[in-house]
């Protein structure tokens, strides 16, 4: 005779049991299961019955792996209850090791009891309610999980003493019908060591392990096995280990390799989700293509905020994956990256008037004509290893370990951050190398070729004019782009630079022309190349000289170029940049505590009154003590007001200071992981599946955690994701 679930009303009757139930089989069984797609909320996540039993076991060891859903939530909703409300209270995971929270249905759950109850047995309090329904009876909490626990023969301690057993592998049939000797658990404790050793060896340096022909009679089983073989041939009680293990239990295979890494990555996410704990954090998106035209989405867990490269599915307000966030957390902070912004600045530069255009046009002949084949680029080289010696002779150069390596010329890239200035950069000290190959590849050609006309370009007063002044505003927007890339840097110092830069480029527009123009005609000297006079009359540019309408030298150059191109630069700055509107950011910046915290007074004018209280008081007291004074930035004056203490006294003020200085710049560690991503994915890794690259590319990445965990900690996660048929000594782990 079927008995209903226990419902909400009867719940609160402590002293409902349930008659048995008949075991129905559920309508829609899964057959399949990826360990990587569980999900953790206990309210939206399938019964364990309703997996194929040949797989439950599998499902089981994935849950526990991951351990029970407690989420540390700043504030968990509360329920009425007549004239009172009551929420859920995290200080019950203290006390019920077991219970989970759901946030989807504010709901509490057992996690032994969704593991290893039996459908079917009888109902204790509250059974299949802490399993599929959801306890929410915060009133009555304190008594009600109690009551869940019940007596010692209760069906909750019962899946609780399954729990146990199922952990300890000793404990199960197989291995009941195969007991381990002291001596094959230690012989099978070294293999998995050394596996392991191999392993993380080959992950830390973006190895590749298999190989094509692993058979034992290979020249080359891949780089695993090989390395393995040779720790072998090193450490006689490795190889003994290894000759004298069962053939089944070799630790070698394919999946052993997969799931060392898997463990490895596991143990690197914990650690970052451990150290973010329920603090703030940010979010880093990018996304790129593989080696093998697959996309790949990078994201990088930080503090709060949203860092992306302001392409519009990822930026976009509407549809992108900007309004996505916003949607799950309206508070989440949007940072255009600074180092793409930029290089958006740079790249409307090079098309600002139609000379800078042209120039650019032909920078890029000359990086193809110079590197159009090998015989060209050897050319190249060896005309530059000349230069150099020539130079050291004379000493127009210094010498110095690093100074003057070998280097070829760069086709400069709209999204390749910086390249527009390296590719001007080796131009201007390959020169002299560039011209000779310009020149034999025109005398050795059979037919008629660009390169004389481009030695004619080169050797122009435009061209040399327009190079130097691009070699100045880049040189000054590639210093910000190489500051803007570090990872310690913060948004109020980031701003602070930008402003650095608009004044530096605002200084060169009013008072840099003739130390500029002074340079240019150093360089022509320098080169043998003709300096017009500057008073003669050309026509103007786009006009036919037989319209008449000339200009002078002097102002085509100076108004129409010099001008032209810092007046674009500036307003681009401006607009890439225009923080005015955004008030968060200009209230950081009224952080600054240079200048006695002169910035103070404007930002009292711009927060919230509920705050404004507490930062008058705030900007008297540190106004007023000595040991403030000292501080530079905002990073400084955070870990000032830790050491006075002065953040328990002012929480709010402390959460916007640390606010500003989790809130991303620029998304350049993303990037890495992209260069990071053509490491590990290489041409002869194509194919490669997306759970094996991920897990590689996140102990890849992040290196420094990798490198520091414990071979102890990675061997537990390796035992408990699944049965073994090796035993480690009870004393191991």
């Amino acid at each position: 005779m079927r008995r209903f679930l226990v419902d909400r009303a009867s719940i609160e009757n402590v002293n409902v049991v349930q008659q048995e139930a008949e075991l129905e089989p559920p309508p829609n069984v899964v057959n399949e299961f990826n360990p990587n797609e569980i999900v953790r909320d206990p309210g939206h996540r399938k019964q364990i019955n309703e997996y194929a039993p040949d797989i439950q076991d599998q499902v089981r060891r994935a849950y526990i792996l991951k351990g029970p859903m407690q989420p540390h939530l700043p504030s968990f909703p509360r329920t009425p209850f007549g004239s009172v409300s009551r929420a859920f209270s995290k200080s019950w995971y203290k006390n019920y090791t077991w219970l989970e929270y759901s946030e989807i249905k504010d709901a509490a759950y057992c996690f032994y009891c969704f593991l290893f109850k039996q459908p079917g047995r009888a109902e204790h309090f509250g059974f299949e309610v802490f399993t599929k329904s959801g306890y929410r009876d915060w009133k009555h909490a304190s008594q009600g999980l109690k009551d869940h626990v019940g007596s010692h023969n209760s069906l909750h301690n019962s899946c609780v003493k399954h729990y146990d057993d199922y952990n300890n592998q000793r404990q199960s049939v197989t291995s009941k019908f195969a007991k381990a000797t002291k001596e094959s658990e230690e012989l099978y404790k070294i293999r998995l060591t050394c596996s392991l050793d191999c392993s993380r060896y080959l992950i830390a340096q973006g190895m590749a392990f298999r190989g094509h022909d692993e058979s034992s009679t290979s020249l080359n089983k891949g780089n695993f096995r090989e390395m393995v073989d040779w720790v072998k041939s090193q450490n006689e009680q490795v190889r003994d280990a290894f000759d004298r293990g069962g053939k089944n239990c070799t630790m070698t295979c394919g999946d052993i390799q997969k799931e060392l890494a898997t463990c490895c990555a596991h143990e690197v996410t914990k650690v970052i989700m451990e150290e973010l704990g329920d603090r703030q954090f940010s979010v880093l998106i990018d996304e790129s293509r593989d080696i093998s035209v697959k996309e790949q989405m990078a994201v990088m867990l930080r503090i709060r905020g949203q860092g992306y490269d302001g392409a519009s599915n990822m930026r976009g307000e509407f549809n992108g994956l900007q309004r996505k966030i916003l949607d799950e957390n309206p508070y989440a902070f949007y940072v255009h990256c600074y180092a793409h912004r930029l290089q958006l600045v740079v790249v409307s530069v090079t098309s600002s008037c139609s000379s800078i255009h042209d120039f650019f046009e032909y920078i890029t002949l000359i990086v193809n004509t110079t590197s159009a084949s090998c015989k060209r680029r050897d050319a190249l080289t060896e005309a530059q290893h000349k230069d150099i010696l020539n130079k050291l002779e004379s000493g127009e150069i210094s010498r110095g370990r690093g100074l003057h390596q070998s280097s070829s010329l760069t086709r400069p890239g709209d999204t390749r951050w910086g390249s527009h200035h390296t590719t001007l950069l080796r131009l201007d000290q390959m020169w002299s190398s560039v011209l000779k190959v310009l020149s034999m590849v025109d005398e050795d050609g059979r037919g008629p070729s660009q390169a004389a006309g481009l030695i004619e370009k080169m050797e122009s007063f435009k061209f040399a004019f327009i190079l130097r002044l691009m070699l100045k505003l880049f040189g000054i927007t590639n210093e910000l782009s190489n500051i803007l890339q570090r990872k310690d840097l913060n948004i109020v110092n980031a701003m602070e630079l930008v402003d650095v830069v608009k004044a530096r480029l605002g200084t060169m527009r009013e008072s840099g022309w003739n130390n500029f123009f002074a340079d240019v005609q150093g360089f022509c000297v320098a080169k043998s190349i003709l300096v017009p006079n500057m008073d003669d009359e050309i026509p103007v540019r786009g006009r036919s000289r037989a319209e008449g309408r000339t200009i002078t030298n002097l102002h085509h150059y100076r108004a129409e170029i010099f001008y032209v191109a810092i007046d674009k630069i500036c307003v681009e700055m401006d607009h890439r940049f225009s923080e005015g509107s955004n008030i968060i950011l200009d209230c950081f910046s009224c952080l600054d505590p240079k200048n006695s915290f002169s910035k103070f007074d404007t930002f009292l004018m711009m927060t919230e009154e509920q705050i404004r209280d507490q930062l008058e008081t705030y900007v008297l007291q540190v106004r007023r003590n000595a040991s403030f004074s000292t501080c530079e930035d905002v990073q400084s004056l955070a870990m000032k007001m830790v050491q006075t203490e002065k953040h328990l006294v002012f929480p709010l003020v402390y959460k916007l200071i640390e606010l500003a200085l989790i809130l991303p710049v620029s998304t350049a560690s993303v990037e890495r992981a992209f260069s990071a991503m053509k490491i590990i994915k290489s041409k002869l890794r194509n194919k490669i599946n997306d759970v094996w690259f991920n897990d590689l590319m996140v102990c890849y990445t992040e290196r420094e955690i990798f490198k520091s965990l414990d071979d102890i900690d990675i061997i537990r996660t390796f035992t408990a994701k699944k049965s073994r048929k090796g035993h480690l000594p009870r004393n191991f782990i």
